[in-house]
């Protein structure tokens, strides 16, 4: 699925990554999530699944937009 087709939750495109975009929260069309955030390696997780964290704020601002 292409970036374009997500519909972004959280951010203004400045990002709190340096010079990318994240972390940032987005909602599928099939109504699922995706996180883009720093790599967690706290632990190895299952094969084909990966970890990423993310500050609270940023679940917040995702949860307003929705409007829960």
């Amino acid at each position: 699925m292409a970036r374009e087709e997500l519909t972004r939750l959280t951010g203004n495109g400045n990002g709190e990554c340096g010079q990318g975009d994240c972390p940032n929260l987005y909602r599928t069309g099939r109504g699922s999530f995706v996180v883009q955030g720093d790599v967690f390696n706290g632990f190895i997780p299952p094969e084909g699944e990966g970890l990423v964290e993310i500050p609270e704020s940023l679940l917040r601002e995702a949860f307003n937009a929705l409007g829960w």
